[in-house]
């Protein structure tokens, strides 16, 4: 299987909107208010739709929520401890640092969701979208505890703001609870999701930048390589050690291989720090994508099966 080809719609998408930022009359403002909506609107609705639609049984899906976690956990902590490290910290700029650690361990939830819609259809789905479910929370944690550690601004305040945490966990309340939404309701819903896929791919090529990168070089090679090989090969490991079968590897490996959130930017520039250089790592790790997902699916996933 090519999965580059199987690729290429949803990454063509994202140049769509880079394309289309830069060269026509929908420039960075216009894509501003579409990146509102999507975050804080159709994007909710489609995780809240995902995870109600159908049963979840958590003791199957335990182990690959485990590894699922695992992966993000532990990309957390190496993505904290750069600055510390032997001979490389000391040329690493703290606050860079407290700004783009959220680089190494965060993820493009558009990206994630379009991708495992089309390689492995509703199962694949509520898994990913469960996922997200359990992670969001803690990489948001994760990405604003940095910042806030060396700013002004406190993590509690920015959580309980998330549009996101507030979808995935009223959504596991109601699989947990046996809830059910209203059949009439489905259509509507997942033409809310169809556009949160298109525009939130859009948006992430929209907001593509590679200036401020002269500087931090080291930084953000070391995030990025974090992101884009370290965790796919991590992934690849908790697999085995939790002996997943073929569909949870295989959305895990997509989740591990994804390009960072397109959120990164906002969240360091709403705390007062260096937002330009946070976004061109952000558009890196977009392009870098291309090759990771690619690698976890095409290589690493054949290791086993």
């Amino acid at each position: 299987m090519n999965f580059a080809q199987l690729l290429l719609p949803d990454f063509s998408l994202i140049l769509c909107g880079y394309f289309l930022c830069r060269y026509t009359g929908l420039n960075r403002p216009v894509w501003q208010q579409v990146e509102f909506l999507v975050y804080y609107f159709l994007f909710p609705v489609l995780l809240f739709h995902s995870i109600v639609k159908s049963p979840l049984d958590i003791l199957a899906t335990s182990g690959f929520l485990f590894a699922g976690v695992g992966v993000g956990f532990i990309g957390i902590l190496l993505s904290y401890t750069f600055p510390y490290l032997p001979w490389i910290g000391r040329h690493i700029d703290r606050r860079d640092h407290a700004a783009s650690a959220q680089i190494g361990f965060r993820f493009n939830s558009y990206i994630a969701l379009a991708l495992v819609e089309r390689l492995t259809g509703s199962e694949g789905l509520l898994l990913i979208a469960v996922l997200i479910g359990f992670c969001v929370p803690m990489f948001n944690v994760g990405a604003v505890w940095p910042m806030a550690r060396h700013g002004e601004s406190g993590f509690v305040k920015e959580l309980i703001r998330n549009p996101l945490i507030l979808a995935t966990t009223s959504g596991l309340a109601f699989n947990l609870l046996g809830l059910r939404i209203p059949g009439f309701m489905d259509p509507t819903l997942t033409r809310i999701g169809a556009a949160a896929l298109a525009l939130g791919l859009m948006s992430a090529g929209a907001g593509m930048e590679l200036k401020a990168l002269n500087q931090g070089k080291l930084l953000g090679g070391l995030v990025l390589m974090l992101k884009h090989l370290i965790l796919p090969c991590l992934a690849w490991g908790l697999a085995q050690l939790f002996g997943l079968n073929l569909l949870q590897t295989t959305v895990l490996l997509i989740f591990s291989g994804l390009p960072t959130a397109s959120s990164c930017y906002v969240l360091a520039a709403r705390m007062g720090y260096n937002g330009p250089y946070v976004a061109g790592l952000v558009t890196l790790s977009t392009l870098l994508g291309m090759v990771s997902l690619p690698f976890a699916l095409g290589v690493l996933r054949d290791l086993r099966f």
